[in-house]
């Protein structure tokens, strides 16, 4: 089996290239242009004064994402969706909206509803990890559009939270897939942590294989080390 360029001159514990350019769009109050390699993803938080019919008069707001890929952000074109989500569309979003809003204080949002939307541009691998990574900065920035002077862990914001994937291809254990590592792993794992060091969700299967308990723990030191970098530089990007 022939591997990428990537495979061969990145190291295993390494991270691919990360870069992040906040204020993409002037029509919404946060929007981040989140790129992983070659997996690029816009997210975009709006935020309306209204919460869903089942928190009205309970004074606490709401957070939620939704997640789409653009016909051309694959090859084949993907098509577009005209009538109904799909399965893993769906899952999608509701792992991106679960992880955002386990580090919110809700209550301290007020009745307000902030929805992020991830929509990639690209995709090479990763696109949900990249979601969520872009997309805590979109909601911070949201965050402090209705909230002047809030920052983590002064205001709703509690923590901030990333995520990455891991995978084990042959015997090696290996940091940030993308699309051609993927399908080439033997085990494949997204992680998702606050920036304190806390799980929020771990996503692990074996791709017609298993994996034992020292694999496992490898995978999630792997995870908590490329997780910290992603912490860092969103922190700096925010300029917190």
């Amino acid at each position: 089996m022939s591997m990428s360029t990537d495979y061969v001159t990145r190291p295993s514990d390494q991270i691919r290239e990360v870069k992040i350019e906040r204020g993409y769009l002037k029509s919404c109050p946060a929007s981040v242009l989140y790129s992983s390699g070659d997996t690029v993803v816009l997210c975009a938080a709006s935020v309306e004064p209204s919460v869903p019919p089942w928190l009205e008069g309970k004074g606490k707001g709401w957070v939620t994402a939704e997640y789409n890929m653009l016909p051309g952000s694959t090859s084949p074109r993907k098509r577009r969706d005209r009538s109904k989500v799909d399965g893993r569309t769906t899952e999608i979003q509701r792992l991106i909206g679960r992880s955002l809003r386990s580090i919110i204080d809700l209550n301290a949002l007020g009745e307000q509803m902030i929805t992020v939307d991830c929509d990639v541009l690209q995709a090479d691998g990763g696109t949900r990890t990249a979601s969520i990574t872009g997309g805590f900065i979109a909601l911070a920035d949201a965050v402090a559009s209705i909230i002047p002077g809030s920052t983590i862990g002064n205001g709703p914001l509690l923590d901030s939270v990333a995520a990455i994937s891991v995978g084990v291809i042959g015997d090696e254990l290996k940091l940030d897939l993308d699309y051609e590592l993927d399908s080439a792993a033997d085990v494949d794992m997204n992680v998702i942590m606050t920036g304190s060091g806390r799980f929020v969700e771990i996503q692990g299967t074996g791709e017609e294989a298993t994996f034992d308990d020292e694999q496992l723990a490898g995978l999630i030191r792997l995870a908590k080390k490329g997780i910290g970098e992603l912490t860092t530089m969103q922190r700096s990007v925010l300029g917190q």
